[in-house]
């Protein structure tokens, strides 16, 4: 959905010669959703794009699941997943730990210093939002500026590397579709733009503003692709020339970020529900976000949400800063994660209903994914459990 954007250097008339100045024709790659019947965009190349010297395979790490079997909550502690300094040797891309997924999503989690390798994932689009650190995130149609608080989406078969910036973890929560993202469709116009009611508008995404125009030989890719009955494989692809010797490009699919901080958020007299808070939408999930608002202005209002229960889907969030005033007492803070599963009501922790009465503002940055299909455990999330939580509606345990 981003809007038309044009990069560098393209010629006048789309699937024509252009040529450099000495007169050697680029080459033009379209890259395109949904055959040739959706967003797309062309990129012209110094050198031919689809040219290998080797392909290998590579193991995607962690990639098995289980399932969440008994049925119940989880919280998920993510800062317990690193040492003091193990950050400082993993990359972005094959340092991610599969918290949760199914056969529509998959949501990991890295903290990360080193320079990540080449990667494409070529099962679906990523959103990775920022939970804290800077980096330079370097892509086919160009390098983003990323930060805290910021969503970075890529869109599927995007060639690029991640590049940590100071002395810093950079921190991240990765959802890796296996379809598409892009902004609710309530919020765009038959042609794609974004209404006047939505929370944000084509201001807030930012893309590339110049190609890399990089050059070398023999660059090793890194690509996540399908396997057979959906299974996930890895392999690695050198690269005859730099994928990003691109020296310009335009359309409307491109990697782009956005600032959770430039989110409008809806209020209104009594408790809003969560789909005030979308910001995304793919196929079977959703991306909502909670930031910082003023709440609930009737004068018998309940500021916090309503005990409900999850008929369709598994809602899980995570807590990126502030200070969530419904999960206090459940050890739930910074760089948690809680997994409410279908089939089991939840809301607030006890006495949380009770103290929001009166309040008018929450402090609070959390991202929300909901799944329409049961979420299956990952190695990170059994390895970050915090054993007691699902109990903590109750204040005690199962019976001896």
């Amino acid at each position: 959905m981003p809007h038309y954007l044009s990069v560098g250097d393209v010629p006048p008339k789309r699937h024509t010669q252009h040529r450099d100045a000495g007169g050697r024709l680029r080459y033009e790659e379209l890259m395109g959703e949904e055959g040739f019947s959706s967003d797309s965009s062309l990129l012209y190349h110094r050198e031919i794009p689809s040219a290998i010297t080797d392909a290998r395979p590579w193991e995607v790490p962690g990639q098995g699941l289980i399932a969440n079997h008994p049925l119940k909550p989880r919280h998920l502690a993510l800062h317990s997943l690193w040492g003091d300094d193990d950050w400082r040797t993993t990359d972005a891309v094959t340092g991610r730990r599969l918290l949760l997924g199914n056969a529509d999503v998959r949501i990991s989690y890295a903290v990360t210093g080193a320079p990540s390798p080449y990667y494409r994932n070529g099962l679906g689009d990523e959103c990775v939002y920022v939970e804290s650190g800077t980096a330079r995130v370097e892509t086919v149609f160009g390098a983003l500026t990323v930060r805290a608080g910021d969503y970075v989406v890529l869109p599927r078969a995007t060639t690029h590397r991640w590049l940590p910036d100071g002395d810093l973890p950079l921190r991240l929560y990765c959802v890796e579709a296996n379809s598409h993202i892009g902004p609710a469709r309530r919020y765009l116009s038959r042609n794609g733009q974004l209404l006047e009611h939505a929370p944000f508008c084509e201001r807030d995404l930012h893309g590339p503003t110049e190609p890399l125009l990089a050059t070398g030989e023999d660059v090793d890719v890194l690509v996540k692709h399908r396997g057979p009955d959906g299974g996930i494989l890895g392999t690695v692809f050198t690269q005859a020339t730099h994928p990003f010797d691109v020296v310009g490009w335009d359309g409307c699919l491109y990697p782009y970020t956005f600032s959770v901080h430039d989110f409008e958020p809806l209020t209104g007299r009594v408790h809003q529900p969560p789909p005030v808070h979308q910001v995304f939408e793919a196929e079977n999930f959703v991306v909502c976000n909670f930031v910082p608002r003023k709440v609930d202005y009737h004068p018998l209002a309940v500021p916090v949400p309503y005990y409900h229960s999850n008929v369709d889907s598994d809602e899980v969030m995570f807590y990126s800063g502030g200070d969530y005033e419904a999960r206090k007492g459940s050890g739930i803070g910074q760089g948690s994660v809680s997994l409410h599963p279908g089939g089991h009501a939840h809301g607030p922790q006890p006495g949380a209903y009770e103290r929001s009465i009166g309040a008018d503002h929450f402090d609070e940055l959390a991202v929300m994914v909901d799944t329409f299909r049961p979420l299956a455990l990952g190695e990170g999330a059994l390895a970050a459990e915090d054993p007691g939580y699902a109990w903590t509606w109750a204040g005690r345990g199962p019976a001896a």
